[in-house]
């Protein structure tokens, strides 16, 4: 706040020192005021104010775009003389119903705070000071439309080894036992290869990748990898079937209710090193798991078994390496807001890979987490290990800007 004049605090507080709120809630407080000498104002307001601010710059606060949740000011003292002293000005704002949860990345923010100002004479100083507060709308998976069931994908490419003289081809097929997750559950992935060739193939490699969209003039796209897993590769004129699992960590949910400049995606990649080979399995990430039972009477039956697969029992990889986070940050739990997707973006993005971390929230939430289920909202810093790969390969690359 630098230098405070005839201030000697000016301090907002939060009743019952409350850090997490929930859309809809009332946000309550004191503005606490204690004067070295008496101060001549002609107003103190205090205002409650959410909003989002994007940039094309990393790390930039000038926002190039920004709009506005909403802006609430009341004027709790109207012109006259503080005396010197302490003071203390009750307020209480209401927070909207649909606004989206509080959310800090590499070229925009999600951002919920409570200011206030004193205004004095025209020649003496004026004072402001703020304080954030985090918002949690959280995300109930069975609301997601065509959540129930796996999200499976296969892709099949022919290729040339020993110096072009020889063609191959090898068909990847995989799938995850469900389309969404909470933290802290398992996706249980099933990759097939069938390897039609006479060249044993690459290590392939499944990775869990955040996508964050910011739609600054031409949107910007922050890529990161939050697991890897790899198994061995397969031999010449060979099937395999590789089983793994990866732990969800704590991260934000898939979609950013009633946010029009930051959307968020997550998605399962699975490749091969050799040939070069993708695909992609969209996943949703939210706070309120899909109820498996209810699900079970819509299910549709198995599948048949592909031809492609059907004549030879696919042999199980035994080793494969993994590289994911090894602990779970406790999140706040309340109660589920209507899921709405940010609208994807038109323009050819621009490409950004990072590893670093959305800031996770407030430590004081922990204790919150007794009351109801253990939710995890945000990726915290720990999760940026030297262990996560530093990049997207660049069929992730292609495959966004095909799919924006």
């Amino acid at each position: 706040m630098g230098n405070m004049g005839k201030l000697q605090e000016f301090d907002i507080t939060f009743k019952d020192n409350k850090v997490v709120y929930s859309p809809g809630d009332a946000v309550s407080g004191t503005l606490k005021i204690t004067t070295a000498q008496a101060l001549l104002y002609k107003d103190i307001k205090v205002n409650c104010q959410g909003f989002c601010g994007v940039t094309s710059k990393i790390d930039d606060t000038a926002w190039t775009v920004k709009e506005q949740y909403f802006s609430s000011t009341l004027s709790v003292a109207d012109k006259g003389t503080l005396k010197q002293g302490d003071h203390s000005f009750p307020f209480k704002f209401l927070i909207p119903a649909s606004i989206p949860t509080s959310f800090e990345g590499n070229y925009g923010k999600i951002m919920y705070r409570v200011r206030a100002f004193i205004d004095t004479s025209r020649f003496s100083k004026d004072y402001k000071t703020e304080k954030p507060f985090y918002l949690l709308s959280l995300l109930n998976l069975n609301e997601v439309p065509d959540i129930h069931g796996p999200s499976s994908s296969s892709v099949t490419k022919t290729f040339t080894y020993l110096l072009g003289v020889k063609t191959g081809t090898v068909v990847l097929k995989a799938q995850s036992d469900m389309k969404g997750y909470t933290p802290g559950q398992v996706i249980k992935l099933t990759t097939e290869i069938d390897n039609r060739s006479g060249k044993t193939t690459g290590t392939v490699v499944a990775r869990l990748i955040q996508k964050v969209t910011y739609q600054t003039k031409k949107p910007t796209i922050d890529l990161r990898t939050l697991v890897q897993v790899e198994g061995t590769g397969v031999k010449a004129d060979k099937q395999a079937e590789w089983k793994e699992q990866i732990i969800v960590p704590p991260l934000l949910q898939s979609s950013m209710a009633d946010c029009g400049l930051i959307n968020m995606e997550y998605f399962i990649q699975i490749s091969l090193k050799s040939p070069v080979v993708s695909f992609l399995l969209p996943i949703h990430i939210g706070n309120i798991s899909v109820d498996t039972t209810s699900a079970q009477l819509s299910r549709p039956p198995p599948q048949t078994p592909d031809p492609l697969y059907s004549s030879v029992k696919p042999a199980k990889l035994e080793h494969s390496s993994r590289s994911e986070p090894s602990s779970h940050n406790q999140g706040p739990p309340t109660t589920a807001p209507r899921p709405t997707r940010c609208p994807a973006p038109k323009p050819v993005p621009r490409m950004r890979v990072s590893t670093s971390s959305p800031s996770a929230p407030p430590a004081e939430m922990d204790y919150l987490a007794n009351s109801m289920p253990t939710l995890y909202p945000l990726l915290p810093p720990e999760y940026s290990t030297s262990t996560l790969p530093h990049e997207a390969p660049p069929s992730y690359v292609e495959s966004c800007i095909s799919n924006t």
